[in-house]
This record gives C-alpha cells, structure tokens and sequence, in this order.
C-alpha cells in the first residue's frame, strides 16, 4: 500500500497541476502533495512498518513477464526518505521564486518526485527503467523551458548523455531477461550463474549508465554546465536526489548482480573515482560562480561513495547508504543558500559579495553549520558517513590499493574544507561592497527550511542509530550476494 500511495500522490497531482492556471494556487497544491507523501513515507516508518504495508506485486506486463513489484527495504527507505524530505523543502525555500506557466513547471517537479520514487522502490527491471525515464524526462523540460540563457545546448547535451546511458542500460537488462529465461525479477537475477564474458558485457552496459548519472569522471562533464543553467530548484533535485539514482544502481542492479566483474574491475573504477574527487576538488577550490563550486563540490562527495563500492567492504557498503542520505541533506543546504544570494543580489559571482555576516547573522549561521557538514567535521551527520567509508575502504580486502585510495580520499576532504571554508569567508565575511552594503536577512520561509536542515544534521551527528539500523540488513545481504561467485 505504503509503495503505491507514494508513487501516486506525486502522479495524480502532477497531472492535475496541468488544469490550473494559477502559479500560486499551483505551488500550493504541489507543496501539500509533498507534504502528503512525506506523511505516507512516515507512516511506512512507524505504524505501517511491516510487509504487507511495504511491498506491493501484482502483474504488469504479462506477455514479457514483468510485474509492478515495487518493496522498501533499509535502502530503499532511506532514499525515499529523502526524496520525500526534500521535495517540500525545496518547494518551500524557493517560494518567492517566480516562474512562467508556474503550473507546469510544478507539475513537472511532481512528475519527477513520482519517477525518484518509483526507482528507488522497483524490484522489477523493466518498471525500474520505465521510472529511471519517468524521472528523466520531466527535468529535460524544466531545464530547457525555464534554464538560463544557455539552456538549450546545456540540455541537449544533458539529454544526449543521459539517453546514451539510458540505452545502454536497456540492452543490459534486456540481456539478463534472457538470460534468466524470461524474467525482469531483481531476486531471478542475484541467482544467475553467467560466464566471465556474459557478466563483463553486461557490467560495461549498466555502468556506463550509472556513471554518467552520478556522475563518474570522465562521463561529468555534462554536470557542472546544467547545474548552473538550471533553475535552482531543479538543480536542487538533480543534485540532492537524482545523482543518487546512479549509486543506487550500483549498489542494487550491478553489484550484486555481476559481482565477479565487479570485483575485476574494481581497481580501474576506483582509479576512476579516485582522479574524479581529486579533480573536482581542485576545478572547486578555482570557481568564482557558487552554482558551479557547489557543483564541483558534489562531483567529489559522489566519487568517494563510488569508491567505497569498488573497495567493498561491511563497513564501507552501509558508510555509502548513510551518506547518500546525508549528501543529499548537505547539498540542499548549500542549494538553499545559493538561490537565497542570487535572489537577493542578482550575482552568483563570490568575488562580487562579502559581508553578509554583518547584515544577514541568521543565514550566517545557518550556513556555517551547513558547511561544517560539507567538510564532515565531527557531530555533524556527514562524519559518521565518511568515517565508515573510510573504514571500509582501508581496511577492504578486495583491492591492493586501500591505503592509498584512503589517503587519496582524505587528501579529497582537505581540499574540501579549502574551498568550502573560503567561500564562506569571501561571502560572509570582510567589509561590505555595493552590492551588500543593503542586504537584508533571509525571510522566514528560507529559515525554517533551512533550520530543519540544520536539526537534521546535528542529530543525525549526534545520534546516528536509526539510520545505522535501517541499512545494517541490506548492507550484509549486498556484500554477501557480491561474494556469491
């Protein structure tokens, strides 16, 4: 029930918002829909917290054998969580935010919201691709209609990578429904027993996928470019929820699935992932524009998670789950500040403001426990992410390179704090200049979004437990079905 409920509420009120004219009645209804499911994923937490709530399988396609199998397992709760979470925050802290035909721009927001869902919960791999393009879909509209003064190339060269990636994941699900004598069943595909060439040309199909929408280095460079001409709302999702879509993947349809090709190349994507964090991390600490900084800055966080997965271990598998959760609460703090500045000054330059502690102290403050976050300092929810990640990937016995990739990965959070904490300081800090010398603190809409947060990261820093409990059964049976073959 609890599956359904979350897929359809987003679904039906997307298609709804279409009909009404208008933007503010528009941003209304889209805000109490995401209210409403973020009730309904509560509510599978809590009192509906048992089988017959969480999972739903009836038939869909019965000539290919495809059924709406949709469960929440730790994982999978944990990812809807967040979307569930954020989705109303985002709606909420962009609330002054202006848009033409604001009603298909929230309809198409919703629409997403029910594809992030509907891929985080697919147990089926047919319904998995028809959401991953559900989701998809939608923001290719909303990059292209309401973008900024390059949105059409950005988007056409966003549709191009991702389409690319998305063909080559149906050739490879394709390939396993033959394989496993006719099923897209998830739990058919864990207990295939392929040859070494069978398993690496499916590997190479779904990665590729996966890669690019995480993104991997060398498939980013479609990244930076539509963060910045996205509305900041829609960069808000592609950033906080949508890259995780890709890590997921790995974790859920590649892993698990093709474990002995996943453990011979383990060592060449680690690399991967390894020059990925230290590149963003350098390209960060140069950028002047905080749309691309905060996107440079997410390309290095998503590369450690990537690398955790390819040094596999207990500890590094649920580190991955706990950060995805934690990133993409991190991400949209940042998000959140970003738009507030650009609203406010028309400038997203950090070389053209400075003083804003003088004249905005709430967000001040609220921003510097966001960044604190960013760079994982401890009590904080990102530490405890890291901290296992790094445990994992130290200690895995499934690459010769751990210490290293260990120590390149701290050398990743040294650089973070460098360009994070000095852009808080050319921000925030030092005299005023024309463009601040009249700032006002932020309104009361932006700070209890960005308050929520806040709580949100320090408890989760302080008391990890309910997150370590929820992913502590999926993160063994991963890494068991990874050592299958």
């Amino acid at each position: 029930m609890v599956p359904v409920l979350l897929i359809l509420i987003p679904l039906l009120t997307g298609v709804a918002l279409f009909a009404i004219r208008q933007e503010a009645t528009a941003k209304s209804i889209a805000l109490f829909s995401t209210l409403v499911s973020l009730a309904v994923m509560l509510a599978g937490m809590s009192v509906w917290n048992d089988a017959a709530h969480l999972s739903f399988n009836q038939p869909w396609i019965g000539a290919l054998n495809s059924r709406f199998h949709f469960e929440l397992d730790g994982m999978s709760q944990l990812l809807c969580l967040l979307t569930t979470f954020a989705f109303p925050l985002i709606i909420y802290s962009t609330w002054n935010n202006s848009y033409v035909d604001g009603n298909r721009f929230f309809g198409l927001m919703l629409l997403s919201q029910a594809g992030l869902l509907g891929v985080f919960m697919a147990m089926d791999a047919m319904l998995f691709y028809f959401f991953w393009e559900l989701a998809l879909i939608p923001l290719y509209f909303l990059c292209s209609r309401w973008g900024g003064e390059k949105r059409v190339q950005v988007t056409i060269k966003f549709f191009i990578y991702t389409f690319v990636g998305s063909l080559f994941m149906l050739i490879g699900l394709i390939l396993l429904y033959f394989k496993s004598g006719g099923s897209f069943a998830w739990a058919d595909y864990v207990k295939l027993t392929l040859s070494a060439r069978e398993e690496m040309t499916i590997f190479i199909l779904l990665v590729v996928a996966f890669a690019v929408k995480m993104p991997l280095f060398p498939f980013h460079t479609w990244q930076p470019d539509t963060y910045e001409q996205s509305p900041t709302a829609v960069t808000m999702i592609l950033s906080a929820i949508m890259a995780k879509m890709g890590v997921f993947g790995l974790l859920r349809w590649l892993a698990p699935v093709v474990p002995a090709a996943t453990y011979q190349w383990g060592d060449n994507f680690a690399t991967l992932a390894v020059v990925g964090m230290l590149y963003a991390s350098f390209v960060a600490i140069k950028q002047d524009d905080l749309k691309r900084l905060v996107a440079w800055s997410s390309i290095a966080h998503i590369g450690l998670m990537i690398l955790a997965l390819f040094a596999p271990s207990y500890s590094g598998i649920q580190g991955i789950m706990i950060q995805m959760f934690n990133h993409g609460i991190n991400i949209l703090g940042m998000w959140i500040v970003v738009n507030v500045i650009e609203q406010q000054f028309g400038t997203r330059k950090i070389s053209e403001l400075g003083g804003l502690a003088q004249k905005a102290p709430v967000l001040t403050i609220l921003m510097l426990i966001v960044a604190l976050a960013n760079i994982a300092m401890p009590l904080t929810n990102a530490f405890i992410g890291e901290f296992m990640m790094f445990n994992g990937i130290w200690g895995s016995t499934a690459t010769k390179f751990g210490m290293i990739y260990a120590l390149a990965g701290i050398i990743t959070i040294i650089l973070s704090a460098v360009y994070t904490l000095r852009m808080v300081q050319n921000v925030f800090y030092g005299p005023t200049n024309e463009r601040t010398a009249n700032a006002t603190d932020i309104r009361l809409n932006v700070q209890i979004a960005l308050a929520i947060l806040v709580v949100g990261i320090v408890l989760i820093g302080i008391y990890p437990k309910p997150i370590l409990s929820m992913t502590t059964e999926i993160s063994q049976q991963i890494l068991d079905r990874m050592n299958l073959k």
